[in-house]
């Protein structure tokens, strides 16, 4: 609840500090006496946006801080995600700066405008004549249905599968494109792969296969150098073995005459020995070399593929081309499996699906229980508010469709007379009417669930008499659960109230203020007095105004 709260230098309050009981608050004045600059300045606490134009003295700051009594509202875990320090005494305040800049503070706190309204959600809900249009929407309307069937537990569940719903959902549509873009791919990777496969590219060596190539396109000039080599080497008296045998003989006689004759004579014998092995070498590949020539053009059409396989694919080397085969094989395996899963998500979808629609269905008859009980409660409160021919009729529809609050169609019909027909409900109801019914929907509220504060701005607007009475009763039975301030302009309403305050006017200077004062029992008496009968109160009015308070 709203304990207390401090305005300064706000529109044209200079400053005021109130303090607030529970039960039911009236606030009375006359009009334009400032009531609006205190809801003002109460909802810029809340969340509101800032505006410079509010500030009274644009050369110091405007100051709004209210503290709330929140030890049986459970917020803790709000606190907790919010990342704020709790305390059961919570203070909020918001500053605007002569700088146009605004801050706001939760326990001391900085915090931004988004926290702030996530918190205000759950103290006080300032209910304006504008809000009562709130009645007519579907959202709200699933919030009051929900929260008389206590599907909040279920509606929690629901929208967290839901989430793993549209998460898989989601995967499995991309999925689906993936393979529309993989198929469209799928045969020419598939070609692609069939070449590199035909060549066994990871087995060839590029250059060994060169070499033969080599060989083979010049078998004939290599036989005839072979054999020129031969001759140049072992022809007899002029070829380089019997030269080389001369030389060998002559420095055998001189090897005894010194160490350097003998390192020569050494040497020659090893060069001797090397040419002996050159002419075996020599023999041996002269007798294995042979012409080939089905063998040169089976090799000779290998590099050619492997040459164009480079060109194709933009790569120098094997290496690279055996990486873009391994490439291609993955992308056909990925093509290949992904209908597998598909077929995995598609059952996953299913399965996510029929919890679901299991929790959609619990949902759909908790609501469908408490639509007649609603109905009945709503029209016997308007009938009491003078409304005695208003009826509804509640439609609820399963529909084959998720939505975030399970798979129901939901439409609120009114007739407010007898014999027309019903019409939805705000297209039915006159702004009074809806008045009303507001009122008549968060007193059927504040029997089911903890609400927060409220205030109730005018709603009494267009009501009078014997209603407006109805209306303070029901107001009164609702701060016995609750919080309740209203503003009115009703004696039989202000009446109801456990403590009343009046908002009023004064200048000082040339200069008007708005004030906020709590009336005593005699100044109860005079203001509910001059409500009755007007500024000139008579002793009717006064003995009136006591008999209501009585």
């Amino acid at each position: 609840m709203l304990t207390s709260l401090y305005i300064k230098n706000y529109a044209l309050i200079d400053e005021l500090s109130v303090q607030f009981n529970n039960g039911l608050t009236i606030i009375t004045g006359e009009t334009g006496a400032g009531k609006s600059i205190l809801l003002g300045g109460l909802s810029l606490v809340l969340g509101k946006r800032a505006d410079i134009s509010q500030v009274k003295n644009k050369d110091e700051k405007c100051i709004i801080e209210a503290i709330f009594d929140i030890a049986n509202y459970n917020l803790k875990s709000l606190f907790k995600s919010l990342d704020l320090d709790y305390d059961v005494q919570t203070i909020i305040r918001r500053e605007i700066l002569p700088s146009g800049k605004s801050r706001a503070f939760i326990n001391d706190t900085p915090v931004n405008l988004e926290s702030l309204a996530a918190l205000s959600n759950y103290l006080i809900d300032i209910h304006s004549q504008h809000q009562t249009q709130q009645v007519t929407q579907d959202d709200y309307q699933f919030q009051v249905i929900d929260a008389l069937a206590e599907n909040k537990s279920n509606l929690n569940d629901f929208a967290k599968e839901l989430v793993e719903y549209k998460a898989i959902q989601k995967s499995l549509e991309e999925l689906k494109l993936s393979k529309a873009e993989l198929i469209k791919e799928y045969d020419y990777n598939l070609f692609l792969s069939k070449e590199l496969n035909e060549i066994d590219i990871e087995n060839i060596n590029l250059e060994d296969l060169e070499a033969q190539y080599e060989e083979l396109n010049n078998v004939e000039e290599i036989g005839e150098k072979l054999s020129s080599a031969k001759a140049i080497l072992s022809a007899e008296d002029i070829g380089i073995t019997d030269q080389l045998n001369s030389v060998k003989l002559e420095l055998i006689k001189i090897a005894d005459y010194g160490n350097a004759y003998d390192a020569l004579k050494e040497r020659i014998l090893s060069v001797g020995i090397e040419l002996d092995d050159i002419l075996i070498e020599l023999d041996n590949l002269e007798e294995n070399l042979s012409s080939d020539p089905q063998e040169l053009e089976r090799i000779n059409s290998k590099l050619q593929v492997i040459n164009n396989l480079f060109q194709k694919h933009s790569v120098l080397d094997i290496e690279e081309l055996v990486v873009i085969k391994n490439d291609l094989r993955l992308k056909i395996d990925n093509t290949e499996s992904l209908d597998n899963t598909i077929l995995l998500n598609e059952k996953h979808v299913l399965k996510q699906q029929e919890k679901l629609n299991k929790i959609a269905l619990e949902i759909h008859e908790n609501r469908k229980k408490v639509i007649p009980v609603f109905v009945s409660k709503l029209e016997s409160i308007l009938s009491d508010l003078g409304m005695p021919n208003a009826k509804f009729k509640i439609e609820l529809n399963q529909i084959d469709y998720f939505v975030s609050n399970g798979k129901d169609d939901l439409q609120f019909l009114f007739t407010a007379n007898k014999g027309s027909s019903f019409n939805a409900l705000k297209k039915s109801a006159s702004g009074g009417e809806l008045s009303r019914i507001m009122l008549a929907v968060k007193s059927i509220l504040a029997e089911y669930v903890q609400l927060p504060s409220i205030m109730f701005d005018e709603i009494d607007t267009g009501v009078s008499g014997e209603i407006s009475n109805k209306m303070g009763d029901i107001m009164k039975k609702m701060s016995g659960k609750m919080q309740v301030f209203t503003i009115t302009h009703l004696p039989q309403i202000a009446a109801k109230g456990n403590s009343h305050f009046k908002v009023f006017k004064t200048d000082v200077e040339d200069v008007t203020h708005t004030q906020l004062r709590k009336l005593n029992e005699e100044e109860r008496i005079v203001e509910i007095a001059q409500m009755l009968g007007g500024i000139d109160i008579t002793d009717s009015a006064m003995a009136h105004a006591k008999q209501l308070l009585n």
